[in-house]
C-alpha cells in the first residue's frame, strides 16, 4: 500500500524535474536553439498557434536560428511575433525566411542567467519537498489508521526521504550544467 505513496513520490518528482529541465531550455544562452522560440504565438488563420506549428526551425550555426515558414505569407507575422517576445533578438526578413541572430552575452547577462538558474532549482526543490510532505502525511495517515504498522511507517519515512534526496541531487546537477553552460558560452 505504501508502494502507491513510492510511486506517486516518484512520478511527481520526475514532473517537477522535467518542468525545470523546459524552463532551462527556454532560458536563452550565447548557443541558438529553436526551444528559445518555443513561447511565440502567432495568429494562424486566426488562431494562435505555436510558432513550431506554423514554421520550421533549424540552427544553421551556433549563433543563428532560421524559421522557415509553411506558408510565405506567416514572414511578418512570424517576424512581428518574434520581436514582441521580448527575447532580445532581431529578427531579419529576407523574404523567404527570418534569420535571427543570436548575440553574444554580456558579463552582466551572464550573472543575471545564473541568478535566474538558482532560482528556478530553488522553485524545483520547494515543489519536491512539497511533494515529500504530502507523502509523509499519506504514511502518517495510515499510520494512524492502523493500515501499516509504526516500523512500517518509519521504514516508509526513510524511503521517502531517500527518493526526495535523490532528486534534490538530480535538481542540483541539473542547475549546475545549465550553470556551466552559460558561463563557458
Amino acid at each position: 500500500m505504501h508502494t502507491e505513496v513510492y510511486s506517486y513520490c516518484e512520478e511527481n518528482m520526475e514532473k517537477s524535474l522535467k518542468f525545470l529541465d523546459r524552463e532551462y531550455n527556454s532560458l536563452r544562452t550565447g548557443r541558438a536553439t529553436p526551444s528559445l522560440l518555443d513561447g511565440i504565438m502567432i495568429d494562424y488563420y486566426g488562431a494562435q498557434t505555436p510558432l513550431g506549428q506554423a514554421a520550421t526551425i533549424s540552427v544553421p550555426e551556433a549563433r543563428l536560428l532560421v524559421v522557415q515558414p509553411w506558408e510565405k505569407s506567416l514572414l511578418s507575422k512570424i517576424e512581428k511575433a518574434i520581436q514582441a517576445a521580448n527575447l532580445g533578438l532581431n529578427p531579419i526578413n529576407d523574404g523567404a525566411v527570418i534569420r535571427v541572430p543570436i548575440p553574444a552575452m554580456t558579463d552582466e547577462r551572464r550573472k543575471e542567467l545564473v541568478k535566474i538558474v538558482h532560482s528556478m532549482a530553488e522553485e524545483a526543490r520547494i515543489s519536491v519537498r512539497s511533494i515529500r510532505r504530502e507523502a509523509n502525511e499519506n504514511i502518517k495517515k495510515m499510520e494512524k489508521d492502523k493500515d501499516i504498522s509504526e516500523d512500517n511507517a518509519k521504514l516508509a519515512l526513510a524511503e521517502i526521504q531517500k527518493i526526495t534526496d535523490g532528486f534534490i541531487d538530480k535538481i542540483k546537477v541539473a542547475s549546475d550544467k545549465k550553470e556551466e553552460d552559460i558561463l563557458s558560452e
